[in-house]
């Protein structure tokens, strides 16, 4: 069997238990974390990143979208898992808009800097969970002037009914094939098992 048949089975394969999966994905509880904000009040800084979608706003996810920290991206199997957070009032009610909360999409990953502590520009160091979200989405939980605030979070199942994506790239030699908007949400737990 040659290479290109090769391919083409397992992208049946995985279309094929894509559709067949019918676990239902219970949300989980709500976490303590904290959040920041980057790209700009339009969101065009967060585009591309290091799960490889690219235009986000081409492949469906807007600005709805999130850099996850180290423990969370979890050396991307955080990659398209989706949050509902919201803003920690009780914690900080100067920077917080009092019960409201949006939901992100997991783009990106938010770099360790272990050159400084964790409560003092080291938000995305282990073992935290953090949020670096596009500012319009930000926007939607808190006051950019506080730039960092406590949150709740949980990670929900993702919303979204437009099917599977596959965008195929390479040269003779390679083939890359990214696959986005699998909504297999009930087949993987927090650690991408």
């Amino acid at each position: 069997m040659g290479k290109s048949a090769a391919f083409v089975l397992v992208v049946l394969g995985f279309c094929y238990l894509s559709m067949s999966l019918a676990v239902a994905f219970d949300a989980s509880g709500w976490v303590k974390g904290h959040a920041t904000f980057y790209g700009g009040s339009d969101g065009s800084g967060t585009m591309g990143g290091a799960c490889g979608y690219g235009d986000l706003y081409t492949t469906g996810y807007g600005t709805a979208t999130a850099a996850l920290s180290t423990v969370m991206f979890n050396d991307g199997a955080g990659c398209g898992q989706c949050y509902t957070i919201k803003c920690d009032y009780d914690s900080d009610p100067q920077w917080c808009l009092q019960g409201k909360q949006v939901t992100v999409t997991a783009t990106n990953f938010c770099p360790p800097n272990y050159a400084e502590p964790n409560n003092a520009g080291g938000w995305c160091n282990p073992p935290l969970s953090h949020f670096d979200m596009a500012q319009p989405a930000w926007e939607k939980i808190g006051i950019v002037k506080g730039g960092i605030i406590p949150v709740m979070f949980q990670r929900v199942p993702c919303a979204g009914n437009s099917g599977v994506r596959f965008t195929i790239n390479g040269r003779d030699y390679f083939q890359l094939v990214l696959i986005t908007n699998v909504r297999l949400d009930s087949i993987c737990d927090d650690q991408g098992n």
